[in-house]
């Protein structure tokens, strides 16, 4: 069963949060998929994973790359996960896979849209009623993630 995080995003954007943590799971020597809500949020998130820093680059890649089986992140906004990833990554509204054989689901959601809040705690109850281990993840002032519940 895995372990489901919630990151609260509040001081900080999608796309300077995620590639920090795809990092953390690429250094574990895990894969990890990223499911997004919508054709257009994977081509934006595609572009920032390659100039998110001048001095790296994450190696990920999407259906239209070929190969998905091979990507160390693989970008979805469909309910695949061709790379056997052990590390599921799901914001934007996408559908969070409870039922996924993976070892860790990170749910990300923007503390400033109403909609993704209310997504995120009926995500909680479903996960919570599944009997998954479950922690919650905000920002302090100095940027640094604290553990909330």
């Amino acid at each position: 069963m895995p372990e489901v995080l919630f990151y609260h995003l509040q001081r900080q954007p999608l796309e300077s949060v995620l590639p920090l943590l795809l990092e953390k799971t690429l250094e574990r020597g895990w894969k990890a998929v990223v499911r997004v809500g919508s054709p257009e949020r994977l081509a934006q998130l595609d572009e920032a994973l390659w100039t998110y820093r001048e001095d790296s680059f994450l190696p990920h890649g999407t259906r239209a790359d070929g190969a998905p089986e091979t990507q160390p992140i693989y970008l979805t906004h469909d309910d695949e996960r061709p790379n056997g990833a052990e590390c599921a990554f799901v914001t934007d509204g996408a559908s969070v896979p409870l039922d996924a054989d993976c070892a860790r689901i990170v749910l990300l959601f923007d503390g400033r849209d109403d909609d993704a809040v209310g997504r995120a705690r009926e995500t909680w109850k479903a996960v919570k009623a599944r009997g998954l281990a479950a922690t919650y993840w905000q920002q302090d002032e100095d940027g640094r993630w604290q553990k909330k519940a």
